[in-house]
């Protein structure tokens, strides 16, 4: 009898739990939602935790029950938009066909067209100042890896010579020279490009980066 009431305690215990854990899933989902929408209005830069929270629906201090705090929760939305660029990036390929250096064209290109597409998201991927004095967690550090990743497939069966160790070099020398070419574009900078002019110079770097000896 006391081992039967114990266990009843033991499962409602359980039940509660795993209630207050489902809540706590729900609340962050929320929280990204909101937070995503404000950085697509407003920009990284101008978060603010009482806005976030007042339009997910919840007391300030649900934000710091979900998240150790406003970088925290930065670093997940960033986690969404490198998970959907990853797709978008990943289809690409897949549609490029064999071919490694039209492969890594269509990536270059693919990146383009999602950053003019989500392009407060994805500053927000490389926005410093918003996420100054934190500690990248590992996951997050992964998810970028990965994407590098995505460029080093590609690359090894051109640059047949390289071990992995330069191999992941080179592919993060090739997405530096990407990035710096759409960032300044898409900053509207007076040295950027745009239109099928951006385009053209993308596929041209990617083949001449992958043709050269460097």
């Amino acid at each position: 009898m006391f081992k039967t009431k114990m266990n009843i305690v033991q499962i409602f215990r359980g039940v509660d739990v795993a209630a207050r854990s489902d809540k706590r899933e729900e609340l962050k989902a929320r929280l990204i939602v909101a937070a995503r929408k404000r950085i697509e209005a407003q920009g990284v830069r101008g978060l603010r935790a009482r806005d976030i929270t007042s339009d997910a629906g919840c007391a300030l201090g649900g934000l710091y029950n979900a998240f150790a705090d406003l970088q925290d929760l930065i670093i997940h939305v960033n986690g969404e938009t490198l998970d959907a660029l990853e797709a978008r990036l990943s289809a690409a390929v897949s549609a490029a066909g064999t071919d490694p250096r039209e492969r890594l064209e269509a990536l270059a290109l693919a990146y383009l067209d999602f950053a003019g597409e989500h392009r407060a998201l994805w500053f927000a991927l490389f926005d410093a100042a918003s996420l100054a004095d934190t500690t990248i967690p590992d996951w997050h550090r992964e998810q970028q890896r990965s994407l590098v990743g995505l460029i080093a497939e590609p690359l090894r069966a051109i640059e047949t010579e390289l071990d992995e160790a330069h191999l992941a070099a080179r592919a993060q020398a090739l997405f530096a020279a990407v990035h710096g070419i759409v960032t300044l574009s898409l900053e509207e900078r007076t040295i950027g490009l745009s239109g099928d002019p951006l385009a053209h110079e993308l596929r041209t770097l990617v083949r001449r980066m992958t043709t050269a000896q460097l």
